[in-house]
């Protein structure tokens, strides 16, 4: 039975790349599964069986000939846990350098597609999963000793593009566009100041209105050019004409008279204009004593249907 090994994952490795599992290509593998020793070609020392691409990553069972001395001694090794560490050889077809396929410290570009073409035991690698790549017919070893002719990525452009932001954000907030952090930062604090500031001056300004509204309402009740129950609904209509507006859509409406002043006194207007009561309690205070003074006649009419009697002389 041979010992499942993880031959290849998705982690970052020490040269600041990784590959990724879902791109790597292992069918020509699987026709030659060939398992060498330390990536050297002529140093077979057995096969890879039952490949399987699965949860992010590349295993399989490897199955040592023993057809060498070598083959003999890594499969004590690695029996005995000496010899612990496979490593996969693959040759890179794409790389990419997008965002969201970049982690934390990598440095250079995400392998996205490649081709397994040998797995190998090794003694010590790059990392925990250490691997072996070929990119352009030129092998890039990925252990302890070997070199990473892998591009970089371009922190310059990733620096070009933070200054063309700031750039555009201090011509946005009225500065210079060689603005510092601490200049744009002050900027933004000052507006986020000001608008507080507004904020605070729209509220005090609509209560105002509000109370404002709310005394012309309830004056216009008083005269009862309103009713009680109209209140609410007239100052909803201030909310949205505005203070001066509803003043005069109040002023335009006529205090409303009971019938039975409407139709107490047949006879006409007096001389004092309340020929229009039906008795005395009818007309405002204010108007009592020039009716008196105005209309002798008219306020004895008046007293009269209020008491069932003549005013006294």
């Amino acid at each position: 039975m041979g010992k499942r090994v993880r031959i290849s994952n998705e982690r970052l490795n020490s040269y600041g790349t990784r590959v990724l599992t879902a791109g790597m290509d292992t069918e020509q593998y699987r026709r030659n599964p060939v398992l060498l020793y330390m990536h050297e070609r002529g140093n077979v020392i057995g096969y890879v069986k039952d490949l399987k691409t699965e949860n992010g990553e590349v295993t399989g069972e490897l199955m040592f000939d023993c057809a060498s001395e070598l083959s003999e001694r890594c499969k004590r090794q690695f029996e005995f846990g000496s010899l612990r560490m496979v490593s996969a050889g693959l040759d890179i077809v794409e790389m990419s350098d997008k965002k969201e396929l970049l982690v934390e410290g990598q440095t250079a570009p995400t392998i996205t597609k490649s081709r397994l073409v040998e797995v190998s035991v090794a003694d010590i690698g790059a990392n925990d999963d250490a691997l072996v790549l070929h990119r352009h017919g030129k092998t890039i070893t990925l252990g302890r000793e070997g070199g990473c002719p892998l591009p970089l990525l371009d922190n310059n452009n990733k620096q070009k593009d933070e200054k063309m932001e700031n750039k555009t954000i201090a011509l946005a907030l009225g500065l210079k566009e060689t603005a510092t952090d601490a200049e744009i930062s002050a900027k933004l604090t000052e507006l986020q100041a000001a608008k507080a500031e507004n904020e605070t001056l729209k509220k005090e300004k609509d209560a105002l209105a509000l109370a404002q509204i709310t005394t012309l309402v309830e004056r216009a009740v008083n005269e009862r050019r309103l009713t009680e129950e109209n209140k609410d609904r007239f100052i909803t209509l201030g909310k949205k004409i505005g203070a001066e507006e509803l003043d005069k859509v109040l002023k335009a409406m006529s205090p409303q008279v009971k019938l039975s002043a409407v139709i107490g006194h047949q006879g006409g207007a007096s001389k004092s204009g309340c020929g229009s009561y039906g008795k005395l309690s009818e007309v405002p205070e204010e108007q009592l004593l020039s009716l008196k003074k105005e209309d002798l006649d008219e306020y004895k009419r008046l007293y009269k249907a209020e008491y069932g009697i003549d005013m006294p002389e």
